[in-house]
């Protein structure tokens, strides 16, 4: 199979310049601002979405080493399997997040909620859309008693 390379439309800047302390979720980061800086050559892709309430960043997690296919999560002491979490450390580092659209001036987005590292690559941008992103019944796995946890629990040093 071919490689595939993927270059980023921007740059997210957030307070969070050690990944220490941050909260692991956006459910987590209520009310933390943050914007994001779109590179000039795809600023027209803006167009609309300043209709939409919330968006769905996809980014590079760009600090992030070698990875393991069992990792500890930050939610649970067991080994779970790297696809059965959110972990940072992937195969392929690549992170979403679904924050609030505050405002868009030129290039500019302003955005609330987030649980990223500052200077984070953007990917990719999405509008998070209700009817589309929302599932009911689902089941929550090993999470079922711990998903509670994403509200308080900040990153530490185990996925540097």
């Amino acid at each position: 199979m071919e490689k595939i390379f993927y270059n980023p439309i921007g740059i997210i800047r957030t307070p969070f310049n050690n990944i220490e302390g941050m909260p692991i979720q956006p459910t987590g980061a209520k009310g933390v601002k943050g914007v994001i800086e779109i590179y000039p050559e795809f600023t027209e892709g803006l167009k609309d979405l300043n209709g939409f309430s919330h968006i769905i960043l996809l980014y590079h997690f760009h600090l992030s080493g070698d990875f393991k296919l069992h990792v500890k999560p930050f939610m649970d002491d067991e080994l779970h399997g790297i696809f059965a979490t959110r972990a940072p450390k992937r195969p392929n580092p690549i992170g979403f997040s679904v924050v609030k659209l505050n405002k868009i001036q030129n290039n500019i987005i302003y955005i609330e909620n987030i649980d990223v590292l500052n200077q984070t690559p953007l990917l990719d941008i999405k509008p998070f859309v209700f009817d589309f992103d929302s599932v009911s019944k689902t089941k929550k796995g090993w999470l079922e008693t711990n998903a509670h946890k994403a509200k308080t629990t900040k990153s530490d040093k185990r996925f540097k």
